[in-house]
């Protein structure tokens, strides 16, 4: 008895060792991911589930977690904002009133209802993520397609109409339910929407995420519970993330953090499936 007890207690520090290595390695992956693509999600939440925390714990501690990670990206994309008050404004009362709601329906509905919704969120996130490319050109030809008709910029300070609102509210109910690509769908909305460049239109995406995430971990943290832990390891790695994410953003193709995102995503329904 005198061996087993020191044996135990060895293994018990080195399966916390490795868990807040992953838990750590996570959030750096998944700021970058948020802060270049978005579906940062689609690496931390499998994470979590892969080490034992059930589903909603899973969300909620998710979410809290990577709202530094998001904050990060925002503040590694300031320049970009330049001159886009009035659009962040009006589209991120769209997404604080979107990130509510989700956050809402997340405490109120069954646990059982979002265990069941899982893997269909996670396979549209997958979805999104692979069509991904495909949109961001067919967005570049708008855009170029626009400029060749004389628009002169004057979309770069276009705040979107009551449309454009109501679909960045959806995707911030979206977003404040689970959150998986709720980046990609928003680049293809303000895209479409707006005669910009696609890294201010990348910043802008920045900002109605972070309101969106910002929101709805304010409503777990009041009325839900928190795996503290494990949300304050998400928090540091997302933090480094967000910065690095906001530099290789600029020169970096995400083909590479697209195919770790999918991989992750399948093994993540493989579980949750199984």
């Amino acid at each position: 008895m005198s061996c087993e007890g020191p044996r135990t207690s060895v293994e018990r520090v080195s399966h916390a060792v490795v868990e807040a290595l992953a838990l750590f390695g996570a959030g750096i992956a998944a700021g970058t991911i948020n802060a270049v693509v978005g579906s940062g999600t689609l690496i931390t939440f499998p994470t979590l589930l892969a080490l034992g925390y059930p589903p909603v714990l899973a969300n909620v501690t998710n979410n809290v977690g990577l709202v530094p990670g998001v904050l990060s990206g925002v503040h590694g994309y300031r320049a970009e904002l330049a001159g886009q008050r009035n659009r962040v404004r009006r589209l991120g009362t769209a997404s604080l009133c979107g990130g509510l709601v989700g956050a809402i329906l997340l405490l109120v509905l069954p646990a059982d209802a979002f265990e069941a919704i899982v893997p269909v969120l996670i396979c549209v996130a997958l979805v999104m993520v692979v069509l991904q490319p495909r949109l961001a050109r067919w967005v570049a030809a708008r855009q170029q397609g626009r400029s060749g008709h004389g628009s002169g910029g004057r979309g770069a300070e276009a705040a979107g109409g009551p449309v454009l609102w109501v679909l960045v509210f959806c995707t911030g109910v979206y977003g404040g339910y689970f959150g998986a690509a709720q980046g990609v769908l928003l680049i293809g909305l303000l895209g479409v929407a707006f005669d910009d460049t696609l890294q201010r239109v990348n910043a802008v995406k920045n900002v109605l995420a972070a309101v969106v995430n910002g929101v709805a971990a304010v409503v777990f943290i009041a009325f839900s519970h928190v795996a503290w832990g494990a949300a304050a390891l998400l928090a540091v790695g997302s933090i480094l993330g967000g910065q690095l994410g906001a530099h290789v953003g600029r020169q970096l193709p995400p083909w590479r953090l697209r195919v770790v995102i999918i991989c992750v995503g399948v093994a993540a329904l493989v579980k949750i499936m199984v």
